[in-house]
Order: C-alpha cells, then structure tokens, then sequence
C-alpha cells in the first residue's frame, strides 16, 4: 500500500459516521476519567487520602472497574478510547490545519492508545499496567542510561513544561473555543463552556509545568526517583507554600474540565 492509498483510507475513516459517533463517546469518557482524577485530587486536598488509589488515569480506571456494571463501563471506555485514538491519528496523517495542529493530534494519539492499552489490558489480563508515576521514573531512568541522558531528561522536562505553558496560553487566550460549533450553541451555553474551557485548560497547564519543574530536577540530581507523575505531582502542589488551598484550586479545574469534555463530546468539530 502505497502513502496515497493510506492517506485515502484515513479520509474514509475521518469522514466515517460511525468513527464520529464513537469519538463523541470517547470525549465522553474523557470527561468520566478527568471527573474521576480531579475528585480523587480534591480528596487528597480536604485532608482524607485518595483511599490508596492513584489520582492518575491509572487510579481513575481502577475506580470505574469497582462499580456497579465496571466491567461494561470499561469496554464502552475501550472502544471510546480506541476512536479518539484513530481519530487524532488520521488529524495527525490528513489534517489540514497547521503543523503544530498535526503534532498535537500526534500526541494525543499516543496518549489516547496507551489508555486504550491500559484498560483492555486490565479487561483481558487483570493488569493495572502501574502508575504514572512508575512509568514516569522508568521511563527517566532508561533516558538516563543513554549518552547524554541527563541533557535528554532534561529537554523531556523543558518540554512539559512547554506543553503546559501552552495549555495555560491556550485556555487564556480561549483558543480551544475553535475546535467547537459555538454557533450551534446558545449565548449562555458558550459562555459556559468557555468559562469551563478556561478552567480545565488552566489547571492541567499548571500540573504540567510541575510535572516538567521535577524532571528537570530528577536530570540535574540524576535521581530518576525525582520524575513524578500526575499523582505525585498533584500531592507535591499540597506541600507548597499555597499548600492544599492550591491543589484544591486545581482539582475543581480538573472536575471543570471534566464537565467541559461533555460539552466538546456534543459540539466539538469531529
């Protein structure tokens, strides 16, 4: 198969009904993940732990596995997941927005296929696939082992903390309006969704640089140990200064932004 037939096979599969339909389910379960994580977060932030439970996508998933019909809430979040996957991969291979659009997409097809790895692997072979945090000092160490590995590490940190100086610019700026049919919407439903937007995009943002302040520390100290993921990440927010006033402030914008997934699974430009 040569690039112009899988580029012609992508566009049938970007223009598909069905894929639509299945993203917008997947945006959903976007919302159930986030809505699980930042409520975990505000836990931690009230003073009455997470319950042993990571606040990652990890602890998120092992949640929604505890309820009643998890199993089935699993599967439906598999194959969510598994259509925003080969949704941003065909925006990654055909879209025609601009090329830091196209790298976007890239990444959140990584992120999406992980997820979607991690809950079939929990589905068909009881593995809960370890933390973010495990993955995350893993993953530093190996980068470790290779020559240059500290500067490697610490570009991987300047890099998060690049991503989330662009969610904070992003929801700021109310960039992510663009990727919805406001004008399908009511004035105070996009009044909504823009303050909901403006929320989740902040608080993510802010989780990032942190997440990014620590590896760059872990390649300075070279302790890979130093990596966090989002769990740790979030617990380190409640021994700053702010304390858990601030970790509270960025679990409700996680709880918006998980409310604000249901407004892009209705209205977002699929």
């Amino acid at each position: 198969m040569n690039a112009s037939q899988v580029e012609g096979a992508a566009r049938r599969a970007a223009n598909s009904q069905t894929l639509d339909r299945l993203a917008r389910l997947g945006l959903a379960c976007r919302g159930v993940m986030y809505g699980v994580i930042g409520f975990l977060a505000l836990q931690i932030a009230l003073g009455r732990g997470s319950g042993g439970r990571e606040a990652d996508k990890t602890g998120a998933i092992e949640i929604v596995e505890q309820q009643a019909f998890g199993t089935v809430l699993l599967w439906l979040m598999a194959v969510g997941f598994a259509a925003l996957t080969l949704w941003q991969l065909s925006e990654a291979v055909i879209g025609r927005g601009q090329m830091r659009d196209r790298a976007e997409s890239a990444g959140r097809t990584a992120v999406y296929a992980l997820i979607t790895f991690t809950i079939l692997s929990l589905l068909l072979r009881g593995d809960h696939g370890g933390s973010t945090d495990e993955h995350s000092k893993d993953l530093t160490a190996k980068l470790m082992d290779l020559p240059g590995g500290q500067i490697l590490v610490g570009l991987a940190g300047l890099g998060l903390i690049a991503l989330g100086a662009y969610w904070i610019h992003k929801g700021w700026k109310r960039r992510f309006l663009k990727d919805l049919w406001t004008g399908q919407m009511s004035p105070k439903v996009r009044s909504l969704a823009e303050r909901l937007g403006l929320a989740g995009y902040l608080a993510r943002g802010v989780i990032a640089v942190a997440a990014g302040v620590f590896v760059i520390q872990a390649a300075i100290s070279y302790d890979p140990d130093q990596a966090k993921g989002i769990d740790s990440t979030l617990r380190a927010l409640a021994e700053t200064p702010a304390g858990p006033l601030l970790l509270g402030v960025v679990a409700l914008g996680l709880l918006l932004f998980a409310v604000y997934c249901f407004f892009e699974a209705r209205w977002h430009r699929v």
